[in-house]
């Protein structure tokens, strides 16, 4: 009988465990256009690294599949890849010198160690070669001997210079160093003692080749991603994500690539800098016509590209508009940093750096204005005067036909408000928050609006709040949002301070969605004082703690996350939350709960403060409590403190008030 009470409960954990998959659910959308390296592995499998991303394509069955954080790897971003036919697995180093293990069945073992180890020395991995169950990683410093089989550090070597490569031959392991020549030492003997290591003559290069029949055959390979893993803008419209490289402090290759639901769409780029006889070179804005879906504008490092159906038609800068490059004549550098359509059909685009242009139109009608504000002529650094501030970015229209902008910038950090049908410009320079504090903020990275129509800016101290009632006031005050502490104290924390807040997003539910300079992703509750999540790197699949831009699907549900190492999303309850606590959008996890499980059961879905009752089948009051940020923990046991007994519990879930009950199921097995 109990074995039939078991398989029961399985059965009704895989039902449970299908209607929330989706929900939590981690996505990764990178880069294989480039391949670096191509290992052969046992059989006919191949391994490629490409663009800092990995994929193995069997010659046999000509199956492709990827790898990265969000499916099996621990970390992205390789440099170096190498297969051990000894321990038949696959040794991975990425750039933070973290490594993973990866065998043919997909299972990984990592290796934190040597990303972990403070040295104070050069940790870079110029190289992997393999002997027997061992893989030498040359290094900045010297040699670092891994057991393989083991999943062991076995030694580390600590030459005293650049490594760039080293092998195995005669019993003797060699070291290859473009600074001091070829030494080699016995294996037999302590290799950790620099006597034992003897230069045998100068360095004799050797370029690391991929097999050209491999290479050909790679290059016939349809794996789905984008080209590049550039994603500092994000725009979602109708549908599909439109990307492209945004302002990082880094020259890149121009890009525009669009995510629809046939895959990646790759704005062809050859020939451009041909037809404009200019570099084609950091775009860093964009957007889609509304009267024409297939028309697109992208403002970039030397002027405004138009595309059609994904085709390149006009070029515009200095030679045939008002834009202005930042030295007269340098047509390298006429910054279009700032691009907006209004629900008209004009776009309107910030120019940077300029000697007298800020604000600059082209209308439906195809006519070009330029709209200088005094305000905005505040560059004045290293000997240029009065030019347009150095970074003007991130236009967005709000509910009452504002466009707001920021200037991302250490001279004149500033938030401004611009009225196209009075061309009144409300300029936001100095922030004081609610206490009469001021809030000496030395970049304002980004502005958005929420659903109480309040407008949002993030900036290197955390996020401040516009009031709608604070917009035209001559003294304007800004709230620092106060998160109780709710420790009998009446204390009170401002929300995120000193957190960099480089780019947000507002979900259907009001919730934010902070992105930040090394902090990862906050989601904050739409009540402002809740944390709901906040992944990082190390407690969640996300790429990198560096977010650069977010965007969210309100169809779907899906928040992308533009990082520093590529594109990911998290499927979100966001189409849902909004919607109040229905069977759809009420679920808890892990469901269902294994034996070996001992951590919290979160509720999730729910409205702030709601009543949450776990019961028995039969309705036995089990477990009771409150919701905050949106969860309920439960972690397991009954109200005297007892773990509960395998079986299904019924999770009845009220508002505050008492009324809008929801009941979700949570099976356990022990």
């Amino acid at each position: 009988m109990k074995r039939n009470i078991i398989a029961t409960l399985l059965l009704l954990c895989l039902y449970l465990g299908g209607v929330a998959a989706q929900t939590g659910q981690w996505k990764a959308y990178l880069s294989y256009y480039a391949p670096t390296e191509i290992e052969q592995a046992s059989g006919n499998m191949l391994y490629v690294l490409a663009s800092k991303g990995l994929y193995s394509y069997d010659k046999d069955d000509q199956s492709l599949q990827t790898y990265d954080k969000t499916t099996v790897l621990n970390d992205c971003g390789i440099a170096h890849i190498a297969w051990c036919q000894g321990a038949k697995r696959l040794v991975i180093v990425y750039d933070n010198y973290n490594i993973d293990l990866l065998s043919q069945s997909s299972d990984v073992v990592n290796m934190a160690e040597y990303m972990n180890k403070s040295l104070a020395v050069d940790k870079t991995v110029n190289s992997i070669d393999v002997s027997g169950n061992y893989a030498f990683l040359s290094t900045g410093f010297g040699i670092v001997k891994l057991n393989v089989a083991s999943a062991e550090i076995s030694d580390t070597y600590q030459l005293g210079f650049n490594v760039d490569y080293s092998f195995v031959e005669g019993g003797y392991l060699y070291a290859a160093s473009s600074q001091q020549g070829m030494y080699r030492g016995l294996l037999t003997a302590n290799l950790l003692d620099k006597a034992n290591w003897t230069r045998t003559g100068d360095f004799v290069a050797r370029p690391k080749t991929m097999n050209a029949d491999d290479l050909t055959l790679v290059k016939t390979l349809s794996v789905d991603g984008p080209k590049y893993n550039y994603f500092a803008f994000m725009k979602m419209h109708q549908g599909s994500l439109y990307t492209c490289g945004g302002e990082t402090g880094t020259i890149k290759e121009a890009c525009i690539q669009v995510l629809n639901k046939q895959g990646w769409n790759i704005y062809p780029d050859e020939n451009i800098s041909q037809t404009t006889g200019l570099k084609y070179q950091d775009i860093y804005c964009l957007d889609i016509d509304p009267k024409d879906p297939t028309h697109l504008m992208a403002g970039g490092r030397n002027g405004v590209y138009e595309f059609r159906n994904a085709q390149f038609t006009h070029f515009y800068n200095s030679d045939n508009t008002p834009i202005q490059s930042f030295v007269l004549n340098n047509k390298e550098y006429e910054l279009i940093t700032g691009m907006l359509y209004d629900a008209s059909g004009n776009l309107w685009m910030l120019n940077s750096q300029a000697p007298q242009r800020s604000i600059i139109q082209l209308s439906a009608d195809g006519k070009w204005s330029a709209f200088d504000k005094d305000a905005l002529m505040k560059l004045n650094d290293a000997g240029f005067k009065n030019k347009s501030l150095g970074d003007l970015k991130g236009m967005m229209t709000d509910s009452r036909g504002l466009i707001w902008f920021v200037n991302n910038h250490w001279i004149t950090p500033s938030l401004y408000a611009y009225q196209p049908s009075t061309d009144a410009l409300n300029a936001y320079t100095s922030f004081v928050n609610e206490d009469g504090t001021q809030v000496a903020a030395t970049f304002v990275r980004c502005v958005a609006e929420d659903n109480d129509n309040n407008i949002w800016l993030g900036t290197n101290l955390g996020p401040l709040m516009l009031q709608p009632e604070q917009i035209t006031a001559d003294n304007p005050v800004f709230t620092q949002v106060k998160v109780p502490r709710n420790d009998g104290t009446n204390y009170a924390d401002y929300l995120l301070a000193g957190v960099d807040v480089s780019c947000m997003a507002v979900d259907q539910a009001n919730r934010k969605w902070f992105g930040t300079n090394g902090n990862g992703v906050y989601l904050i509750s739409a009540d402002n004082i809740h944390q709901v999540q906040h992944f990082t790197q190390a407690n969640s699949r996300l790429l990198s703690n560096n977010i650069e831009a977010i965007a969210i699907d309100n169809a779907t549900g899906e928040v992308f996350f533009g990082t520093d190492k590529g594109l990911c999303s998290y499927m979100s309850n966001a189409t849902t939350a909004g919607e109040g606590m229905t069977q759809d959008n009420v679920y808890a996890y892990p469901n269902p709960v294994r034996p070996d499980y001992a951590g919290a059961i979160t509720i999730t879905g729910l409205d702030e403060d709601a009543d949450v009752k776990i019961t028995t089948s039969n309705g036995t009051l089990v477990h009771s409590g409150r919701a905050s940020g949106g969860q309920y923990k439960w972690y397991g046991i009954d109200e005297s403190g007892r773990r509960v007994a395998s079986g299904v519990y019924m999770v009845e879930v009220a508002t505050a008030e008492g009324d809008k009950g929801v009941v979700c199921k949570i099976a356990i097995v022990r």
